[in-house]
């Protein structure tokens, strides 16, 4: 699908040419903030082809990538006392 977005020539001014990118990596940004967008559909969306692009895309406007809990920590944490028992 495609979206047209219609702005005024006064914010076009200046280096319009990165604006369209800009643009899909807000909303990139902001998906996958929201939990709309997955790192599957942000690869895609910016045309990245691996899942470690978006990782370093992600972490380099601050977002971390990985969910992780504290439920996560303590069931890993339980495992390795069985493992190490």
């Amino acid at each position: 699908m495609s979206v047209t977005i219609s702005l005024p020539d006064e914010i076009l001014s200046g280096d319009a040419r990165n604006l369209p990118r800009k643009i899909l990596e807000q909303v990139a940004l902001d998906g996958f903030k929201s939990g709309q967008l997955t790192t599957s559909q942000v690869r895609r969306i910016l045309g990245f082809e691996t899942r470690m692009q978006v990782h370093e895309f992600l972490a380099a406007h601050g977002i971390p990538w990985v969910d992780y809990s504290v439920e996560d920590a303590a069931r890993e944490r339980e495992l390795l006392n069985k493992v190490l028992s």
